[in-house]
């Protein structure tokens, strides 16, 4: 199966057309993140994967913390260039990169024993059933048992588009549902990002525990 074109075309030009820290959903600290990855009590040579990781802040925060077994992935290796940039050779070598599609996964499902997933506003990019199945079963098989899911989603009362794509919105008993009885939600709470314009964006964090 070949990568989504379109859907890569969309986010290498997005990444490419602006600075990172312009793009709505930038944050300087990953706060909401680092509140649910304290909770989860791995040690830092445990695999911790980054979906959608794009130009996040959240792999400086694990390479800063001493994590040594950090993934990155995203659809557009411009976003992961630039997030390789920032980090500056030294600690870029600490990351292992993976350019993929997560609802057409190569390499992401050949992963195995990830303590922690940690998807902020990837899932909700996908709308067909397909899509999400897809995502849901990579996540099965690469996730070990007593791991962690961080699943970051725009909430019920947040944007129903974001940078031009529509997105479906979550609440926590939805993602929940989502992820099935295999899984446990542990924790969830509602935080507003802003934009760099000052928008708000209303987010609900979820942790889930793999039984």
């Amino acid at each position: 199966m070949a990568m989504d074109s379109l859907m890569k075309e969309h986010w290498n030009k997005i990444y490419s057309s602006r600075d990172i820290n312009k793009l709505g959903w930038y944050e300087e600290v990953p706060e909401p993140s680092v509140r649910l990855l304290s909770k989860c009590h791995i040690n830092k040579e445990e695999f911790v994967l980054d979906v959608g990781a794009g130009a996040s802040t959240f792999i400086d925060y694990l390479i800063n913390q001493g994590f040594s077994n950090v993934i990155a992935t995203d659809i557009s290796e411009i976003a992961l260039d630039k997030l390789k940039e920032r980090l500056g050779t030294e600690k870029a070598s600490k990351v292992r990169w993976i350019v993929d599609d997560i609802t057409q996964p190569i390499y992401i499902q050949g992963l195995r024993d990830i303590s922690v997933w940690h998807d902020r506003a990837v899932l909700h990019f996908l709308l067909k059933e397909n899509q999400q199945q897809e995502y849901l079963s990579t996540l099965k098989k690469v996730i070990k048992k007593g791991g962690y899911v961080i699943i970051a989603a725009f909430s019920l009362e947040g944007a129903k588009k974001c940078s031009g794509l529509d997105v479906k919105n979550y609440d926590q008993n939805m993602l929940a549902k989502f992820l099935g009885g295999e899984f446990s939600l542990l924790e969830y709470f509602n935080y507003t990002h802003y934009m760099p314009s000052g928008e708000p964006r209303p987010y609900i964090y979820t942790l889930f525990q793999k039984n």
